[in-house]
């Protein structure tokens, strides 16, 4: 509140008038004075029970359920979703002289309890994950076994906002990646991907190019990594992207034009650093061959001893078949450690099982995906 109230002063002044007040700090507003009706009417519940009066007003039980059913846990959910925007947006402010006189006077102030401004946006999200430890707390002591039985149910339905809040999180998170790849991914038309297709300049217009709208929404991307490609008896970097129906193999291509920022892509959590690192130097990938449908891959380990015969260490094999169970692509990837390898094995092999065990997945049904181009 310090923050906010002290803000909104100095944009009456015009000063800071053009910092985002919602982006920084949400429904803060509006959570506060839902957290401050809550406690009145708590401490109010609290202190008819402790004087065992039949005023009429709500129980303790009625009241929680009441709270969290109809208020705290919308309010909390919509803040939570903005905190990773708030975040990216206080660091791209950070540099600004003005906003850095405005935070540390407003740091100083006792309310803050020498507390920074990042440390008090979290607090929500802290507060949010205590909520069923308390509600549990409170139902041990409950004299009666229906009031217990009462916060018990809504503890649960707690921790059934608090899932439902992390699927959001998740599904925003991975949303920002996707938008992020769509504009780095780059297909080559087919004739440069294979130098044995030949079109004359005068037919090419008749080849759809390639666009990676349907190719990579509605995908979840698990897992993201640079390895090395072992190709023609030189390793080279690439970055491999395991999406929940297919992996893409792709090459680095580093473009002087920086590109994507956070300033564009204000959702986007910095989990991989290397990754948000490339995308900010403007870089492409470039995707190698096609993508490796997860019902037609196989893995092979390669061994400590041919890995150090060969030169490979922790090395493993990607195998690409068509329908036919014929190998149409093989790919020797090198990681960066014995962990590395097991991590990305792991994963790719989670995800066929995860696809496999789908009822219907969605490779079977989709035309870009119902055959292997080189069949």
């Amino acid at each position: 509140q310090v923050f906010s109230a002290t803000l909104t002063n100095l944009q009456v002044r015009h000063c800071l008038a053009d910092v985002d007040s919602w982006r920084l700090f949400a429904n803060l507003n509006e959570l506060c004075l839902v957290s401050f009706g809550f406690l009145n009417n708590l401490l109010r519940a609290i202190k008819d029970t402790l004087e065992i009066t039949h005023g009429g007003g709500s129980t303790l039980p009625e009241l929680l359920s009441k709270a969290f059913q109809e208020s705290l846990c919308h309010c909390l959910q919509k803040y939570c979703l903005n905190y990773s925007t708030a975040l990216l947006y206080l660091d791209s402010l950070k540099p600004r002289e003005d906003f850095g006189s405005y935070v540390k006077w407003c740091e100083r102030n006792e309310q803050c309890r020498r507390l920074q401004l990042r440390d008090l946006l979290v607090a929500p999200l802290q507060r949010l994950t205590r909520y069923p430890l308390l509600l549990r707390n409170i139902a041990k002591r409950c004299p009666r076994e229906d009031e217990a039985a009462g916060l018990q149910v809504i503890t649960e339905q707690v921790d059934t906002s608090i899932c439902d809040l992390e699927g959001k999180v998740k599904w925003l998170d991975n949303y920002q990646k996707v938008k992020q790849l769509r504009d780095a991914l780059v297909w080559l038309p087919v004739w440069e991907r294979d130098k044995r297709a030949f079109v004359p300049e005068n037919l090419k217009h008749l080849l759809k190019a390639v666009t990676l709208e349907n190719l990579i929404s509605h995908r979840s991307l698990l897992h993201e990594g640079k390895v090395m490609l072992s190709e023609n008896t030189k390793l080279i970097d690439v970055y491999l992207f395991l999406f929940d129906e297919f992996l893409l193999i792709t090459k680095i291509k580093r473009n002087k034009k920086r590109s994507i920022g956070p300033e564009q892509n204000p959702l986007r959590m910095p989990q991989n650093l290397e990754l948000d690192q490339l995308l900010k130097d403007g870089c492409t990938f470039v995707v190698l061959d096609q993508p490796v449908s997860l019902d037609r891959i196989q893995l092979k380990n390669i061994d400590q001893l041919n890995a150090s015969a060969s030169g490979l260490p922790h090395s493993f094999i990607i195998m690409h078949q068509n329908r036919y169970q014929q190998c149409i692509g093989a790919f020797i990837l090198q990681a960066a450690s014995e962990a590395a390898k097991r991590a990305w094995m792991s994963t790719i092999e989670g995800a066929v099982t995860a696809l496999l065990a789908s009822p219907q997945p969605r490779v079977k049904s989709s035309s870009l995906w119902l055959e292997s181009s080189q069949i």
